[in-house]
C-alpha cells in the first residue's frame, strides 16, 4: 500500500471539510492537531479550497492533508502544487484516475458496487473510497464486495458518525474512514474551533477505546504471589486462578510470582486498535518499548510496554 495511505490507517479518521474562508484554514487546522488528528480532506467545492490547502500544508507540515471531491486533471495539479498529499473523488473517473498513477499521486477515487471496483483494479488501485457509505450499502455491502476482492481495501464515507465508526473499522478490510460529524461546515463558520477540537479528541478516544484491563502486583516469590492474590479473594471474593507467571485474582489484579516490569508492578490499559494507539501516544511523545511487543499466531501485535513507568508502574497495552 502506498505510504501515504499507510499513514491513513495509522489515524484511522480522515475529517472531510468543507472550507468557505481562507482564513478559518489555521485555527481548523490547529484544532485537529490538538484534537489528536492530524490529516483533513479539504473538499474541492469551494473556491477557499486550494488555498486553504497551501496554508494548512505549509504552516502545518506534519499534517496529512488531502483534496477531496477532484473531478478533474486540473483540479489534481491545483491541489497537488498547493501542497495536498493525496487525492479524493467521489466517484470513479478513469481519466483522473490515471493520470493520479501516471503522476505517482495517491487516489482513492468513490465506488459504490462491484464494477467500480473491477474498474479500480484494472487501473491499478490497492485502496477505493466508499461513497456514499451508508446509504450505497453500508458495512454489509462492503464486506460483501471484500469477499470476491480479497485484496482491495476500502475507505468509507458518508454517513460516519460517532454511533457506527468502531463497527466499520472493526474490518480489517476497511483503513480509515472519513467523517465530517467533528468538522460540521456551520462550526467551521461560526468559529467554534474549540468545540472542533473537542469534537475530535471524543472521536479519537471513542475509536481507541482506552480503558484498564487489570493492575499487575510485583511479588516477591510465588508463595507470597498466592498470599496477596489470596486476600483479594477472601476479602472480595476475586476467585484467585494460578498461571505459569502470576495468580490472578478476578480478571482486574495480577500478583507476578517474581518482580518483573516496574518498581511497583504494571497497569494493562485495553485499547481498540494496538497500532493506532502507538501512533497516537508517539505523536504526543510516549515513549513505545517496541521490543516488549507480543504477535499472535496471524503476526499482529497484541500486547507491547510503554518505556517509561508511571507512578512506579510500567504500562502496557493491550488489544482487545
Amino acid at each position: 500500500m502506498n505510504k501515504v495511505l499507510e499513514e491513513i490507517q495509522k489515524i484511522g479518521i480522515v475529517p472531510v471539510v468543507k472550507i468557505d474562508r481562507v482564513e478559518d484554514a489555521l485555527p481548523l487546522a490547529k484544532a485537529l492537531c490538538e484534537g489528536g488528528l492530524p490529516c483533513a480532506e479539504i473538499t474541492f467545492r469551494t473556491e477557499a479550497a486550494e488555498e486553504a490547502i497551501r496554508v494548512m500544508a505549509t504552516e502545518y507540515p506534519e499534517m496529512l492533508i488531502g483534496a477531496g471531491t477532484v473531478l478533474t486533471t486540473e483540479q489534481v495539479d491545483k491541489a497537488m502544487e498547493a501542497g495536498a498529499k493525496f487525492i479524493v473523488s467521489p466517484g470513479l473517473n478513469p481519466k483522473v484516475v490515471k493520470y493520479c498513477v501516471e503522476k505517482g499521486y495517491p487516489v482513492t477515487p468513490g465506488t459504490a458496487n462491484p464494477s467500480d471496483v473491477e474498474t479500480a483494479i484494472e487501473l491499478g488501485l490497492e485502496v477505493v473510497k466508499f461513497f456514499p457509505a451508508e446509504a450505497a450499502g453500508g458495512l454489509d455491502m462492503i464486506k460483501s464486495m471484500a469477499a470476491p476482492y480479497v485484496n482491495m481495501k476500502f475507505m468509507p464515507t458518508g454517513g460516519i458518525n460517532a454511533k457506527n465508526i468502531k463497527s466499520y473499522l472493526d474490518f480489517d478490510k476497511i483503513i480509515a474512514c472519513g467523517g465530517s460529524w467533528m468538522v460540521s461546515g456551520e462550526m467551521i463558520n461560526a468559529g467554534e474551533f474549540d468545540k472542533i477540537k473537542a469534537l475530535t479528541k471524543e472521536a479519537v478516544e471513542l475509536m481507541l477505546g482506552f480503558e484498564i484491563a487489570h493492575v499487575g502486583i510485583n511479588a516477591n516469590n510465588e508463595t507470597e504471589a498466592e498470599e496477596v492474590a489470596g486476600k483479594f479473594d477472601s476479602i472480595f471474593g476475586f476467585a484467585k486462578k494460578v498461571g505459569n507467571s502470576s495468580v490472578f485474582a478476578g480478571s482486574a489484579i495480577e500478583v507476578m510470582k517474581i518482580p518483573y516490569l516496574g518498581a511497583n508492578g504494571h497497569i494493562a490499559i485495553k485499547t481498540n486498535y494496538i497500532d493506532r494507539a502507538i501512533t497516537y501516544l508517539e505523536r504526543n511523545g510516549v515513549k513505545v518499548n517496541m521490543e516488549t511487543a507480543k504477535y499472535n499466531d496471524k503476526k499482529k501485535m497484541v500486547a507491547v510496554y510503554l518505556t517509561d513507568e508511571v507512578g512506579g508502574f510500567a504500562i502496557h497495552l493491550l488489544q482487545k
